[in-house]
């Protein structure tokens, strides 16, 4: 059998993820996880800080702090939520949202780059396999590490 923890290995490096910024836009640099926070409030209608660290699978108080950040760099605002002020909801700035939509825009980019390395079964076959793998791992009660 092929050496999968490798090829994901492999993968991660690639797509930058060891990198301590994974992203630049203009001046402002945001780390992986920020990236990823970024996403989600804009995938996601108002979402809570909680919503969004169950999501990302982040523990809170990690996340509390990312969430400062990316609010002390002007990319999230934080509103406590009118029916329970304990509950901050967070919402993209216009920078924030010019940010992650250029995120978006990168990464998309560079996946267009990687497919057209393939033909359509191939990049079909890809894509069919990394939901395959995702199902599968979301099936597993715990993350490796």
């Amino acid at each position: 059998m092929e050496d999968v923890r490798a090829i994901l290995q492999q993968m991660t490096k690639r797509f930058g993820l060891l990198n301590k910024t994974c992203c630049s836009v203009g001046a402002v640099e945001v780390t992986l996880i920020q990236s990823h926070i970024l996403y989600e409030v804009d995938r996601q209608h108002q979402p809570s800080i909680q919503q969004i660290a169950e999501t990302l699978g982040t523990e809170i108080t990690t996340f509390s702090r990312q969430v400062q950040t990316l609010v002390d760099k002007k990319l999230l605002t934080r509103t406590p939520y009118a029916e329970d002020r304990r509950i901050q909801i967070l919402s993209l700035t216009t920078e924030g949202k010019f940010v992650a939509t250029a995120i978006d825009e990168q990464m998309n980019m560079y996946l267009d780059q990687v497919f057209s390395q393939m033909n359509d079964f191939e990049k079909e076959t890809v894509i069919r396999s990394l939901k395959l793998l995702n199902e599968s791992m979301t099936k597993v009660s715990s993350s490796c590490c």
